[in-house]
C-alpha cells in the first residue's frame, strides 16, 4: 500500500473507437482499481468514451484531448501537453509506448516484441516507428510490465531491459458462463485481427478440408484485416470452394461477440507469435474448445486447457473435424479450457501493477 493517496494519468487511447485485446486489457485493469484502489485516476483519451466506461466511478476523471489521429503524433504531441496541465504523479502507459519528452515518472506495458523479433511482419515505416519508440520508452520506464514469461525474454533478448526492471502481469480470465453449453451448430470461429502469423490462409484451407463432410459447417472470421502483404479472405475462400460457408466482420460489438461465442463449437487462434492472447480464454469462458498452434506461449498460456496443432492444414482440420462431430472429446476439451481460467485473475494482476506504479511515484 502506498503512503499516500497518488494521482495517475492513464494514456487511454485503446479504450475508445473499436478497442482490441490491449484496450481489453487496460479496462480490465481499470475495474479492478474502479473496485478498491486508494487513488486517483486521470484517464486522457483522444475521443468520448462510451458510457459505459464513464461508469466506472469517482475514482476515474476522463480528459479529452481531441485527435483526427490517435496514434504517435497524439501521443508524443497532445498526451503530453495534457500530462502538464494536470500533473500526475506518475503515468501508466499500457500500449507498449510512451512520451519520449520529459514526463511524470512512467510505467509502461510491453505485450511482445513481435516488430523486433519478426520484422518482416511489418511494413518498414511502422516496424521503424515501432521499434523506435518502444526502444526507448523500455529504456526511461521504472518499470516495464509484460504478460507472460515469453515476452519477459524476449523484451530481455531484443530490448536489453534487466529481469529486474520487468514485472509480470497477465491478463485475468474472463467470467466463465455458468450454463452449460447447449447443442450448438458446426461453428468455427476466430477473433481477433487478421494478420499473416496468424495463419488466415490455413484456417480456410482448414476449414475446407471439412466442409465436404460437413455441409451445414461455418467459418466465422472477426477481426480487422491488417495482414501484409495484405490477404483477402474472402478471396481465398472462393478459391478454397467455400465462399458459401466462410464469413468475414470486421468488427463486432461486444453484443455480438458473446453471440458468436455461444454459437461456436470450435474457436481458431493459430499464431506463430503472441505476447498472451486473451481470445481463447474468452472462449473457455463461453464453453468454446479451443485450437492452437503449438508454441512456447501457447503452452505456457493455454497448458493443458487448449488443443495444439502444427501449421498444416491437415492437422488443423483433424483437430477441428474431431471437436465438430465428436461430443466425448468435446466435453473433455471444454472442461479443460474451464479448468485453466483458473491461472489467471485480473485482482492479482492489477495488484502487481499498484506496486509497479506506487513505487514508480516515490
Amino acid at each position: 500500500m502506498a503512503d499516500r493517496s497518488l494521482h495517475i494519468a492513464i494514456d487511454g487511447r485503446e479504450l475508445v473507437g473499436k478497442p482490441t485485446g490491449v484496450g481489453r486489457y487496460v479496462h480490465g485493469m481499470m475495474t479492478q482499481w474502479a473496485a478498491g484502489s486508494p487513488h486517483r485516476y486521470t484517464v486522457v483519451v483522444p475521443a468520448e468514451p462510451p458510457p459505459a466506461l464513464r461508469s466506472l466511478g469517482e475514482r476515474f476523471t476522463w480528459l479529452v484531448v481531441p485527435a483526427d489521429v490517435a496514434g504517435t503524433w497524439w501521443e508524443q504531441v497532445h498526451l503530453p501537453r495534457a500530462l502538464g496541465r494536470i500533473a500526475p504523479d506518475v503515468l501508466f502507459a499500457p500500449a507498449y509506448t510512451a512520451p519520449l519528452r520529459p514526463t511524470p515518472p512512467v510505467v509502461v506495458v510491453i505485450h511482445d516484441v513481435s516488430f523486433f523479433a519478426h520484422p518482416e511482419w511489418f511494413r518498414w515505416r511502422e516496424g521503424v516507428r515501432r521499434r523506435f519508440v518502444t526502444r526507448h520508452t523500455a529504456r526511461r520506464a521504472r518499470t516495464v510490465i509484460t504478460v507472460s514469461a515469453f515476452s519477459q525474454s524476449e523484451i530481455e533478448r531484443y530490448l536489453g531491459v534487466p529481469s529486474h526492471r520487468i514485472a509480470l502481469a497477465p491478463a485475468g480470465a474472463p467470467i466463465a458462463e455458468t450454463t452449460p453449453p447447449t447443442a450448438r451448430p458446426p461453428l468455427v470461429l476466430y477473433v481477433g485481427s487478421l494478420f499473416n502469423r496468424r495463419h488466415v490462409l490455413g484456417m480456410i484451407q482448414a476449414f475446407a478440408r471439412i466442409a465436404p463432410d460437413l455441409p451445414s459447417a461455418k467459418l466465422v472470421l472477426v477481426g480487422d484485416n491488417r495482414t501484409s502483404p495484405r490477404q483477402d479472405p474472402q478471396a481465398i475462400a472462393r478459391e478454397c470452394g467455400v465462399a458459401q460457408q466462410v464469413e468475414w466482420r470486421a468488427y463486432a460489438t461486444d453484443a455480438e461477440l458473446r453471440d458468436l461465442y455461444r454459437s461456436a463449437r470450435v474457436f481458431l487462434f493459430l499464431s506463430d507469435y503472441e505476447g498472451f492472447g486473451i481470445p481463447p480464454l474468452e472462449a473457455f469462458a463461453h464453453g468454446v474448445p479451443a485450437v492452437v498452434l503449438d508454441t512456447p506461449v501457447s503452452r505456457e498460456v493455454y497448458a493443458e486447457g487448449a488443443i495444439g496443432v502444427s501449421a498444416d492444414p491437415a492437422d488443423i482440420a483433424a483437430a477441428t473435424r474431431r471437436l465438430l462431430t465428436d461430443d466425448g472429446a468435446h466435453a473433455a476439451a471444454v472442461a479443460a479450457g474451464r479448468a485453466r481460467l483458473s491461472a489467471y485473475s485480473w485482482a492479482r494482476s492489477a495488484a502487481v501493477i499498484t506496486r509497479a506504479l506506487e513505487e514508480a511515484a516515490r
